[in-house]
């Protein structure tokens, strides 16, 4: 009995951890946190929000690129909402620079897209 329970539960448990979001990894080679994040902040600005995409018609932008953790990041949040909980986070730390994006908004229907324009931005193409 508990071998079944242990088996279910290690099975529940891989499950789980194949639905987590795909983490972005840009190529970033002599470039620092706060270069990639700057360009992302830029382009998720005019793409996203500038241009009246549909889809983030309902967030705002709130970048956080002197971050003093060392992880300039960019966040997204409700527009209107007294709810300050972001509902993306992209940062980037370390050498060579991680690009991370994470929050519940990778769980929508948007998510593939967010993944490719934020690694594309990060790479240095500014389309949209």
């Amino acid at each position: 009995m508990r071998r079944l329970v242990l088996s279910a539960i290690l099975i529940a448990a891989a499950g789980l951890s194949a639905c987590k979001p795909e983490t972005p990894r840009p190529t970033a080679s002599g470039q620092s946190a706060l270069d990639i994040m700057e360009k992302v902040a830029v382009s998720a600005n005019n793409c996203w929000f500038k241009s009246g995409d549909a889809a983030f018609r309902a967030y705002q932008l709130s970048p956080e690129l002197s971050s003093f953790s060392g992880r300039p990041r960019i966040l997204l949040v409700r527009k209107g909402s007294r709810d300050d909980r972001p509902v993306l986070v992209v940062q980037a730390e370390g050498k060579p620079p991680r690009l991370d994006a994470f929050g519940p908004l990778l769980n929508e229907d948007v998510a593939p897209r967010i993944r490719q324009d934020v690694v594309r931005w990060a790479n240095g193409r500014k389309d949209c």
